[in-house]
């Protein structure tokens, strides 16, 4: 298996200077992003000298192969989420415009309750939080994961991504996720979820 390496994406400035998220939360949480990179590049150089006895001793319970794998998805999972979740941070937060707004109003009667599922899912989670879209449904969803590669929605694309681990909140909030959560909604730029949401649409 040929070996892939990713590096680590850069984000905008102004996730240092966010209202209610701290610049000491911002480069803390970053560098849980870059141990994730690391950790999928060392676990795909090792998945490139598998031998044919590791593929040999394949098994459920307990093989090379199957630890390989599992930890890839949890790295890789810890990679896209991040991605997502600080790349549309850093805005003014507000409502989305036209047709992202509408298509909200549309599967959740109104912004306003979006936000109210997306705060009570976010305090349900142990782990992550997306807003994404189904294409089997066409309707955008609010869905839940207790880690990063747990409860995937089949057929659902993320556009909106939650952090609801500990480490995302802590050094600001303690143990107020909620207050955490309205932080959050205040500092997204919609304009990238937007654009994530209209090149899902282009192909609708």
């Amino acid at each position: 298996m040929k070996a892939m390496k990713l590096e680590a994406k850069k984000f905008s400035e102004n996730l240092y200077s966010m209202k209610g998220i701290s610049k000491k939360t911002v480069e803390e949480h970053l560098k849980l992003y870059q141990g994730y990179i690391n950790k999928y590049n060392e676990i795909q150089e090792k998945l490139a000298t598998l031998t044919d006895d590791d593929y040999a001793k394949a098994n459920q319970v307990y093989s090379m192969v199957r630890e390989l794998k599992v930890e890839l998805s949890f790295a890789w999972g810890g990679v896209v989420n991040h991605e997502i979740y600080f790349g549309h941070l850093g805005g003014k937060g507000g409502a989305p415009s036209e047709k992202l707004l509408a298509q909200i109003e549309k599967d959740f009667d109104s912004f306003e309750m979006y936000k109210k599922d997306l705060k009570a899912t976010g305090i349900s989670a142990r782990g992550w939080v997306w807003t994404g879209w189904n294409w089997r449904e066409e309707r955008l969803v609010n869905y839940l994961g207790d880690s990063q590669n747990t409860f995937p929605m089949w057929e659902v694309e993320p556009i909106l991504a939650l952090d609801t681990y500990e480490h995302a909140y802590f050094i600001d909030y303690g143990v107020n996720r909620g207050n955490y959560i309205d932080a959050f909604l205040e500092n997204i730029n919609w304009g990238e979820v937007e654009e994530s949401y209209k090149s899902y649409m282009e192909y609708k």
